[in-house]
């Protein structure tokens, strides 16, 4: 992962929601013979472990990409379901995992109330710029079952928000990342960093997992960074 990018705040969501997507659009199958081989099962494991519900669990795969993930959570027995804003990827998404796969903007997230048992965010969160990041926790809360959980993976820094090439990011610490979930209505679970096996400094990846709570979440306002 290449190191954060200077502070930088959007002025047109809509237009670097564009950029980022057609940067994923342009380099899908690049994309994917450099990821498909990425072993994330700890990840997988850690919200299929949390989950409370006998199965078979109905999961989200929040930016599924080329859809490596959904064949690994339909291969464990998940209704798994797929969303990405690429059309290459949810194509390529549908051909490689035999799922359900729907094509929608992160920022305009339109999902079914409290349809999943988990929602599995692996490294696209941190896409969301800050100031929208409620809006679009919010929209996980309320598809999530009672009791349901989210798991989130993102590159971690301290706050740093940007573009990095032709991506936009936000490099999220444990704290405010933590800030932002409690005001969406979240409880924590537990948190980790990857790679595994690495000192910290080497470990860029923070991933956490949060159970959907009973408190109502605060104002979308409320849970912005200081």
């Amino acid at each position: 992962m290449p190191n954060p990018p200077a502070d930088n705040t959007p002025s047109d969501p809509e237009a670097l929601s564009a950029q980022t997507l057609a940067h994923y659009e342009r380099n899908a199958e690049s994309f994917w013979q450099g990821t498909r081989d990425h072993d994330v099962s700890q990840n997988i494991e850690a919200l299929l472990s949390h989950l409370g519900t006998p199965p078979p669990h109905t999961v989200l795969d929040l930016g599924c990409g080329p859809g490596r993930d959904l064949a690994s959570f339909k291969a464990r027995g998940c209704i798994a379901i797929g969303l990405d804003g690429a059309p290459r990827f949810v194509a390529m998404a549908r051909a490689h995992s035999g799922c359900e796969v729907w094509q929608q903007n992160l920022l305009a997230l339109d999902l079914p109330p409290e349809h999943f048992d988990g929602v599995f965010a692996n490294a696209v969160l941190f896409h969301v710029p800050s100031a929208l990041l409620p809006g679009v926790l919010g929209a996980l809360h309320r598809t999530l079952k009672p009791g349901g959980v989210l798991f989130s993976s993102n590159p971690r820094g301290q706050g740093q928000e940007g573009w990095q090439g032709q991506r936009y990011g936000v490099w999220h610490d444990l704290a405010s990342w933590r800030r932002y979930l409690s005001a969406a209505g979240f409880d924590e679970l537990a948190h980790y960093y990857r790679p595994p096996g690495l000192p910290l400094e080497q470990q860029a990846w923070l991933a956490s997992l949060w159970r959907k709570g009973l408190s109502l979440p605060r104002p979308a306002g409320a849970s912005r960074s200081p």
